[in-house]
């Protein structure tokens, strides 16, 4: 079986120099060039799948589409397997380039172009829960910072671009608790994304990430849980944007993975159906991560958000789940490919 592995990155000359070290931190910042740089990391996936004897390359195609469509008449994958997170500088344009997949009779792994679309919005996606019983934290959309900021929502609160996903906009400023602090979050997100701002009351309590693997009979992955404890006072208890992408920050290194989280059998099992409901619901396949908080004040779980497409490097929060599932790295890449694959050749039944 050939497979593209087909991602976008425009300026990959950035990976080649090293981040200036700080002087004396208080945690062991990460500095490796193989660490942290995805072009690496695909490569990583393409070698994890030629040892299955499956012919994997792996394609940038540098914000141009006309790249991926001749290499795709002229090398004929047999799967596309799907690394677009965002076209042209827009996380929106995501679902596009699926929808392109779809346009072409591809098989590619991940979720389709409605289920991409529907996560990018958070707002959509917490009403296609909340309709189906499924608890999310209370909320408000501001559109304009012409009205009134009086939003009948319990402070600490939390605010988001509504347009946006792996934590971006999201860092220790987003957690506010006063209506000063509120409206100067809010006017920084429409002035750095121009787009409408998700407030949101914050759910003190645990994190936990709920892995969830297949296409036609999904499981459960076992739940990870983000262990805030040692994180400096001076920081909220968040995965911000620094928490996951910027090795030099503190909070990097102090929100610390747990897996399998320690539940009790009942909440576990609770967030397992949770999970599972959520990715149904927005109509991810092949792997997704629900993200949830266990509340402190009253013991209830609370869906975040949902991510489908998450990463997949080989120490990100959904191969942790399937390494302690007892999937390997390369078992798991090779059973998303295999999902692509069936879905446009099914197995003929006896």
């Amino acid at each position: 079986m050939k497979v593209a592995i087909v991602f976008n990155e425009t300026n990959p000359e950035q990976y080649k120099t090293k981040k200036k070290r700080t002087k004396n931190p208080d945690f062991k910042p990460v500095f490796s060039l193989e660490e942290n740089n995805p072009l690496f990391e695909f490569e990583e996936m393409a070698k994890a799948l030629r040892k299955y004897n499956y012919e994997a390359y792996t394609l940038n195609i540098l914000d141009n589409l006309t790249t991926f469509i001749k290499d795709y008449e002229k090398n004929k994958p047999d799967v596309v397997f799907n690394l677009v997170e965002l076209y042209k500088d827009q996380p929106r344009l995501e679902m596009s380039f699926t929808g392109i997949l779809e346009l072409m009779n591809a098989a590619y792994t991940g979720a389709p172009p409605l289920a991409l679309g529907t996560c990018q919005n958070k707002t959509l996606t917490k009403r296609i829960l909340s309709s189906l019983g499924i608890r999310t934290p209370r909320y408000k959309i501001i559109k304009t910072m012409d009205r009134s900021f009086r939003l009948g929502l319990h402070y600490p609160l939390i605010v988001k671009p509504a347009l946006e996903d792996a934590s971006v906009g999201i860092d220790n400023d987003a957690i506010v608790d006063n209506v000063d602090t509120l409206k100067k979050r809010v006017e920084y997100v429409f002035n750095s994304f121009n787009q409408h701002a998700l407030v949101e009351e914050f759910i003190l309590g645990r994190e936990l990430n709920i892995a969830v693997f297949g296409d036609k009979n999904p499981t459960i992955l076992p739940i990870s849980e983000i262990d805030f404890s040692q994180m400096p006072d001076d920081l909220h208890p968040i995965v911000s944007f620094q928490a996951k992408w910027d090795p030099m920050h503190v909070a990097y290194h102090k929100t610390i993975p747990i897996c399998p989280a320690q539940l009790p059998d009942k909440i576990r099992e609770e967030a397992e159906i949770m999970a599972l409901n959520c990715f149904r619901a927005v109509g991810c396949r092949d792997y997704a991560r629900v993200d949830m908080r266990l509340s402190k004040s009253d013991n209830k779980l609370y869906v975040l958000e949902v991510n489908p497409n998450p990463d997949l490097t080989e120490d990100a929060g959904f191969m942790r789940s399937a390494t302690h599932g007892g999937y390997s790295y390369k078992k798991t890449l090779k059973m998303i490919v295999d999902f692509a694959y069936e879905r446009k050749h099914p197995p003929v039944s006896n």
